[in-house]
């Protein structure tokens, strides 16, 4: 027994297999050609646009291919800087990077957006004579419509709003950078900046005026302040949690999952004896968040009769089909549509480290940085889970995952390529650029197409029906927020209109339903709202995936009808 014992103990390492390595490199360049066609605009031949997940293929077979050794992302071990460029240029590129794709695809999609203009006629209500915040829910956050305002006083201009969005993303990236960089090397962090650029995901939501990528940097600070509290004896970091906690709330209110998660993250990695020390300055940045967040209790109270009202009717306003349902969607969709193939390898990587920290600590092996590794895993994995359960499933809800794991993703492989490390972030970050090229093809082709092709319907209809002189008017139709954005009127669904004890008097009302609309009734429901009310049907073709608009008016001023596409008055 003993002899065999000895055998088992001194078993010979895994044996390479070449063919595993050659088919693993072939599928690599053919990952590599995928991107090279979509980013000179030659994805048609893919359906939809979307490139087929090769590198999630290829990864594995390489792995295979040098004998199932998993890399064992030691962090005693940090990667070589990169060397033969001036400090602080790479990031520099990726900021400039950042602000080109945002450029780009502001041409694809030149229309604000169903979500974008809830938070627009928000903010354009608070301008000097503005008109209704129409879709506005006082579940929403106010934090995107200040900043909106703003930028309206400047220029009436979806452009604007736009540009507020352009610098959320640039904030978002630079703590992206600074963030890696002080946790890793600064060439390691430009390389997180390249992967999270190129995941469908996140630059999907690049160009729109939202809230999520603004919210991300905010959160990722929290985080660093939190492994920087635990890292340095003695330091005041736990001070800068109110300001980032009550801007990121005020932002989103959404980043109060995010929060729990990162709180029960940080005490199952660290101990509550890690954080007991800090009891004091703890204790008074949790009384400074709470002191903050008082005007939002004492508003919810008189809004819903709770001080978090508003919370539990955001978590209300989740499509879901039952509680858990986000949960299997992110399950569903990690990490391919989330960060893409590359992004996806390199996440699963993180994972691996995120593993093999946890061994290590279990086996009283720990080495520097073992703790904040299992924090940011932990982290990673948590936030899915709690926003999952809490309401719907969206990729643009779980940005902090996939850039805490592709920071442990990238440093892990770094590391365990050793002596060509330069080597393998060299091939990684030309992949990465090359990738950012094809997504935002992808993005342009594949996924604005067809909210542009919304909108040629919508747009229309809304100038058609756009206030004049002051009149007040009431748009119902599907579309409520874009409908309100373009015509100046406020505008509500069929649904809340039915629930409304009658249109305001003087106001003109304008029941506006499409051939291949949605969440609209049909011809006698349409008949009924009227009633009897003196009413004119007015037909408006448009381009649009909507077909042609028929809207019947009633209310308010006589308004001047075009004579085309017009039935005139009727009873």
């Amino acid at each position: 027994m003993g002899h065999d014992r000895t055998t088992s103990d001194t078993r010979t390492p895994p044996r390479d297999r070449p063919w595993a390595r050659h088919a693993g490199l072939a599928v690599t360049a053919l990952a590599a050609l995928q991107q090279v066609l979509l980013a000179a605009g030659a994805g048609g031949f893919l359906p939809g646009w979307q490139p087929w997940p090769l590198l999630l293929l290829g990864a594995p077979l390489l792995w295979l291919g040098r004998g199932g050794r998993l890399p064992s992302a030691h962090p005693g071990r940090r990667p070589l800087r990169a060397a033969g460029l001036p400090r602080g240029l790479p990031a520099a590129g990726v900021l400039a990077l950042t602000a080109g794709v945002w450029a780009v695809l502001q041409d694809d999609e030149p229309w604000i957006g169903h979500e974008e203009s809830v938070y627009a006629n928000k903010a354009r209500s608070w301008t000097e004579g503005g008109p209704p915040d129409a879709g506005w829910g006082v579940y929403r956050p106010i934090g995107l419509p200040l900043l909106g305002t703003l930028a309206l006083r400047v220029d009436d201009s979806v452009g604007a709003l736009r540009a507020v969005t352009l610098l959320l993303a640039l904030f978002t990236m630079a703590v992206v950078l600074a963030v890696a960089a002080r946790w890793t090397t600064p060439s390691t962090a430009v390389l997180t900046g390249l992967l999270l650029l190129s995941g469908l995901g996140f630059l999907r939501r690049v160009p729109e005026f939202l809230n999520d990528i603004g919210s991300t940097g905010l959160l990722l600070l929290i985080v660093f302040v939190l492994t920087r509290a635990q890292e340095r004896p003695g330091s005041r970091a736990l001070f800068a949690l109110p300001p980032l906690v009550l801007a990121a709330f005020h932002l989103r209110y959404g980043v109060v999952g995010n929060l729990a998660a990162i709180a029960l993250a940080a005490l199952l990695a660290y101990g509550p004896r890690a954080w007991l020390a800090h009891g004091r300055r703890l204790a008074l940045a949790g009384g400074a968040i709470l002191l903050g967040l008082l005007p939002h209790f004492l508003y919810a109270t008189r809004l819903t009769g709770s001080p978090l009202g508003l919370l539990t009717r955001a978590t209300s306003q989740a499509e879901r089909a039952f509680i858990g349902d986000g949960l299997l969607y992110y399950l569903a969709i990690l990490p391919y549509r989330l960060a893409g193939d590359l992004g996806g390898v390199v996440m699963f990587a993180g994972l691996a480290a995120t593993a093999a920290a946890i061994r290590r600590l279990r086996g009283r092996r720990a080495v520097p940085d073992d703790r904040r590794t299992v924090f940011l895993g932990a982290t990673s994995v948590l936030v899915p889970v709690v926003l999952g359960i809490a309401t719907d499933g969206e990729p643009r809800f779980v940005y902090l995952p996939v850039i805490l794991l592709t920071v442990l993703g990238v440093r892990a492989i770094r590391t365990a390529a050793g002596d060509l490390s330069r080597a393998v972030a060299a091939a990684v970050a030309a992949l990465a650029v090359l990738t950012v090229l094809g997504t935002v093809q992808v993005v342009a082709h594949g996924a604005m197409p067809g909210p542009t092709e919304q909108a040629r319907s919508t747009v229309p209809v809304a100038r058609a029906l756009a206030a004049r002189d002051g009149e007040p008017c009431l748009l119902v139709t599907g579309y409520e927020p874009e409908s309100g954005w373009y015509s100046g009127c406020d505008a509500v669904t069929y649904r809340q209109y039915r629930r409304m004890a009658g249109p305001p008097e003087g106001t003109r009302v304008s029941l506006i339903r499409y051939t291949r609309g949605r969440h609209q009734p049909g011809a006698e429901g349409i008949r009924r709202l009227v009633g009897d009310r003196r009413s004119e049907t007015l037909r408006i073709p448009t381009e649009g995936s909507l077909g042609t608009a028929t809207v019947v008016s009633f209310g308010g001023p006589p308004r001047p009808v075009r004579g085309q596409g017009t039935d005139g008055p009727s009873t």
